[in-house]
């Protein structure tokens, strides 16, 4: 097996930062670890990349110039092609609001700057885990689907959950946004915030990632 086979199946990160020394500094260490680096200097360039080359990871720099992260964000959740697609906001601001703005706009996590390439690599590696996991369960469950009434049941008896969490656990397994959801459900956003927090505390998780897992999870498992 050659290198670029091995790059392939260890996954494809897709690096978009407007700095080169950070863009420099990530890919080298990425390609160190085993992965094939793609990079965009911007966010416009990013949706055109992911259209070329679906990546199975996203590393994006929270301030550009122009399109910036969050909104690049949102446009690529709002693609049916690269809405699972797990994005990692590289940020300096930390603060709980920018936080807060990331994880709406769709992304799972977010690395601070300056980025610490170990914990960076980790981080990377353990949501690829994460990904495949969920991708096998999304193709494991997809004969059935959320809209089944026997898998509504499923996860109202087994979580306790109610008819309104297991829809707004339905479209967060889809990579919706809170925004997005709130617009499907005609709910506000703040009303499918609490929504998940109840979700979180019946599935004993934390994470919209680590939800949906044991949301397909529980729907492909033989009673």
């Amino acid at each position: 097996m050659n290198a670029i086979t091995q790059a392939n199946e260890k996954g494809v990160i897709l690096i978009v930062d407007d700095t080169p020394d950070n863009l420099a500094l990530l890919s080298d260490a990425l390609d160190e670890a085993g992965y094939m680096v793609l990079v965009a200097l911007d966010g416009s360039s990013a949706l055109a990349r992911i259209q070329r080359r679906r990546p199975d990871l996203i590393l994006l720099d929270a301030m550009m110039p122009g399109l910036d992260g969050f909104e690049t964000c949102r446009q690529i959740k709002q693609q049916p092609e690269a809405s699972n697609i797990p994005v990692l906001f590289m940020t300096a601001l930390t603060d709980t609001d920018h936080v807060v703005k990331g994880f709406e706009a769709g992304a799972i996590d977010y690395v601070t700057k300056p980025i610490q390439c170990a914990e960076m690599i980790a981080r990377v590696a353990s949501h690829l885990r994460t990904a495949r996991t969920l991708q096998s369960a999304r193709s494991a469950a997809q004969p059935v689907g959320f809209d089944d009434a026997q898998v509504f049941t499923r996860l109202s008896q087994r979580f306790h959950l109610t008819e309104r969490e297991v829809e707004v656990l339905r479209w967060v397994s889809c990579g919706k946004t809170n925004k997005d959801i709130a617009d499907i459900l005609q709910l506000s956003p703040r009303t499918v915030n609490k929504h998940l927090e109840h979700i979180y505390i019946k599935l004993g998780v934390e994470t919209r990632t680590a939800a949906t897992s044991v949301a397909l999870a529980a729907m492909t498992r033989e009673d």
